[in-house]
């Protein structure tokens, strides 16, 4: 279905290739899991199989490209609508109409279909996706994780011979997104699909993927299984991670698979001290019978809630279960028709826009929303500017969180582990005792969350309290000492992370599902092995 014969690819400007002497051949109904760190090119190597790369970005590719026997290389993307659907990394960029049952529709019209098979499909995948009760909801009233569903049916409808994701789980929670990859394993087992999926949450894939291309960041792919890629990967799942640590041979690619092979491991834990409940700081917010209504919908229904001196909660819930909406209330900027937030002996929806920033911190879901300068010395200059702190403030707290980022490159050039990077320093630049983040993994690869655990922790050793809003509970197992769900507008559970997070079947990480409730990270478990295990 997929043949790279000899590629590759340079960006216009770029001295090195992005990808260098590519030979790949993808069978008709294969999972084929696409990995790598960020800014490897795998979103690169996505493009080039409907020829958006490069006919769309630009750029000079060598070699040949075919899908369905027809080379990209000399056909517009257009010629591959019927044949190559994409989902790209942000769904909203990429909606063309207004409510969720004209863009699932839209494909199909452009191609031609008849009104009945239209009206079919877009039934059919409503279903499918469990997104019936959005379909005459507007397209900018939904939540990331919805916007992601729909994004993805849009797609589906038009019934593509090759379906190619990027990140295509990256918003949504755990559940919704085991719902969207058996979707797409019953698509690649039932209709013959041949689906092609870039993702950084690995553990999420892995047990549906029949192959796995790791982009290696110097031009070459790594073609292979699961396992015999995995071996040698510098960036492993939590899963792989404990294997290694164990020394398991052939390493687990599923939960399942791992405890029947971890019994030895649990009786060398069993009498080990697990990680200490959080001792709480002073509270430096509280918020009291927050309410945020849109119209007639309620999206926060009169939340409680207090923030202490550093300490990191963990906002957790399904898609929609109202989570940015608090955060936004609570930082001040966002809607709040009823109850209070004190920071500091001050309301920040009732300060100046100055002030509230150095009390509170927010860095939204599209990070890049904030950014709007050509340069990033120019963004940090207008940080400094608008705190009314030191020039080089800003620059240096950068450089603390991701250094090495070229001052004179656009923001919208950057990674996303970069981008967030330098939003993150703009917001802190005020010096808020309160950090509020949302969804700050979507586009990170292992190490860049780990770089971004490593900045929250130098946040909370400064004596500052962090947030985290995120689907992530691998990421929410490393930095949170306190997680707080909400449904449907509440918090119907907040506690340590080590009660909250394993004694749920949704949210525990793959550590607590292979060695129990207290066990959250595979770090935990190398700082707790007695040194004969060693």
């Amino acid at each position: 279905m997929i043949r790279l014969k000899d590629v590759g690819f340079w960006y216009h400007g770029q001295a090195d290739p992005v990808l260098t002497g590519v030979d790949l051949t993808v069978g008709e109904g294969e999972l084929v899991l696409v990995a790598g760190r960020t800014g490897a090119g795998k979103s690169t190597l996505l493009g080039l199989l409907n020829g958006l790369v490069p006919h769309f970005t630009g750029g000079h590719l060598e070699g040949t490209v075919e899908v369905g026997g027809l080379t990209t290389g000399t056909r517009p993307p257009r010629e591959f609508a019927h044949l190559v659907g994409m989902v790209g990394q942000d769904p909203l960029a990429g909606f063309v109409t207004d409510t969720v049952e004209e863009e699932l529709a839209y494909g199909m019209e452009q191609l031609g279909l008849r009104p009945q098979v239209m009206r079919r499909r877009v039934e059919e995948t409503l279903d499918l996706l469990g997104i019936a009760d959005l379909r005459r909801r507007a397209l900018r009233t939904l939540s990331g994780g919805q916007q992601q569903r729909v994004a993805i049916g849009s797609v589906l409808t038009v019934h593509p011979q090759v379906l190619v994701l990027d990140e295509p789980t990256s918003a949504l929670d755990p559940t919704a997104a085991e719902e969207v990859l058996a979707t797409l394993a019953r698509l690649v087992e039932d209709l013959g699909t041949t689906v092609v999926m870039a993702e950084h949450r690995m553990e999420r894939v892995i047990p549906f993927a029949d192959r796995m291309l790791y982009v290696r960041g110097d031009g070459g792919v790594a073609d292979g299984a699961p396992p015999d890629v995995l071996r040698d990967m510098p960036i492993a799942p939590p899963i792989v991670a404990l294997g290694r640590l164990a020394g398991w041979d052939p390493l687990p690619m599923s939960v399942r698979d791992a405890r029947r092979r971890a019994r030895p491991l649990r009786e060398a834990l069993a009498s080990r001290p697990r990680r200490a409940d959080p001792v709480p700081g002073e509270t430096l917010l509280r918020g009291e019978g927050v309410v945020v209504r849109y119209g007639p919908a309620v999206a926060v229904r009169g939340v409680d809630l207090d923030l202490r001196a550093g300490g990191v909660l963990a906002l957790m819930g399904r898609n929609g279960s109202g989570k940015s909406s608090l955060l936004w209330a609570l930082q001040g900027s966002g809607p709040r028709q009823g109850g209070t937030v004190d920071v500091a002996g001050a309301d920040p929806k009732r300060l100046p826009d100055g002030e509230a920033r150095k009390r509170v911190g927010l860095v939204p879901q599209s990070a890049g929303d904030l950014l709007y300068l050509e340069h990033v010395a120019d963004e940090c200059r207008a940080a400094d500017l608008e705190s009314g702190v030191p020039a080089g403030s800003c620059r240096e707290l950068l450089d603390r969180i991701a250094p090495g980022i070229d001052p004179a490159a656009h923001p919208r050039d950057l990674s996303e582990g970069q981008r967030l990077a330098l939003v993150l320093a703009v917001q802190l630049t005020a010096s808020p005792r309160v950090m509020l983040l949302d969804e700050p993994t979507r586009g990170l690869d292992y190490d860049a969350k780990t770089a971004l655990a490593a900045a929250i922790g130098g946040l909370t050793a400064e004596g500052r309290a962090v947030v985290v809003a995120t689907h992530d509970v691998e990421f929410v197992a490393a930095v949170a000492d306190r997680v707080a769900v909400m449904a449907e507008g509440e918090i119907v559970s907040d506690g340590p992370a080590a009660d909250v997070l394993g004694g749920s079947p949704a949210f525990a990480p793959q550590t607590a599902k292979i060695l129990g409730p207290g066990w959250l990270t595979v770090a935990d478990v190398d700082a707790a092995l007695p040194e004969a295990v060693r």
